[in-house]
């Protein structure tokens, strides 16, 4: 199944980085979150990867086009570097198209450029790239394979420690809670389309607005409930505590290390 990885947005919140290079060129530890991500979908079996670039899609070309496998996995070194074995699966296997959607493009419009790379796709992956987890993705996806659904999306509780506010029209506060603690749920960015998608779309609109309104209303949007881990890069606050995890070797989203 191939992967539309969205690649072109400024990362703002991001700035002490995004500044100077794209967001998911982002390290966390040594690897960019975006090899993280690759590696997750890698994984399941999901190599062939299209990736949507924008705001400097230059550096993402440059960081695959001088890949070099040895920086990231196991090898063994003779003939004083003249000869390399890899002793861990890398991305010698995997399929990446880069495409460049557009500097200030909304997810829709970077899809609906993709759209006929996907011809021929009964179902395709979709993700932001900003996020990891280690949601069991068979499971998601063969759960959403059985739903009479044409998109499907991972919901998660909120991680941010934020309180929730109840009141009344008045201002009078009713109740307040961590909101991670409440009932809300909210969209993780990862994604499940079916080709069908594109009957939903309108020039210039943002994927999941008024596509996904449009699903509402006819009860063809699934979300797919998850309370394991999951943790977006959406700060430099949030990049210090994905680094700090690293450091320590709990990294519940490296799936493949299992």
């Amino acid at each position: 199944m191939k992967v539309v990885l969205f690649c072109g947005g400024l990362g703002t919140r991001l700035r002490e980085h995004s500044e100077t290079i794209p967001k998911p060129l982002v390290n966390i530890g040594y690897r960019p979150i975006l090899w993280h991500l690759m590696r997750y979908y890698a994984h399941f079996g999901h190599k062939d990867f299209i990736l949507c670039l924008g705001y400097r899609g230059d550096m993402i070309r440059e960081y695959f086009l001088n890949y070099r496998e040895e920086m990231a996995t196991d090898f063994v070194m003779t003939r004083g570097g003249g000869k390399i074995e890899l002793l861990g699966p890398d991305i010698g296997d995997w399929r990446i198209t880069f495409v460049d959607t557009g500097m200030h493009s909304n997810l829709g419009e970077r899809l609906s450029h993709v759209r006929g790379l996907l011809d021929g796709e009964e179902r395709f992956l979709a993700n932001y790239s900003d996020g990891l987890t280690d949601l069991p993705l068979d499971r998601y996806l063969a759960e959403a394979d059985r739903r009479d659904a044409i998109a499907s999306l991972v919901a998660v509780r909120p991680s941010q420690s934020f309180h929730a506010v109840h009141s009344t029209p008045d201002g009078t506060v009713t109740a307040i809670q961590d909101v991670g603690s409440s009932d809300y749920w909210i969209n993780a960015g990862f994604f499940c389309l079916r080709r069908e998608i594109f009957d939903y779309m309108q020039e210039g609109e943002e994927l999941v607005i008024k596509p996904f309104e449009r699903l509402i209303a006819e009860q063809r949007l699934f979300a797919y409930n998850y309370t394991g881990f999951w943790a977006a890069m959406d700060s430099f606050k949030d990049k210090i505590t994905l680094d700090r995890m690293e450091s320590r070797g709990d990294c519940p989203w490296m799936v493949w290390k299992r």
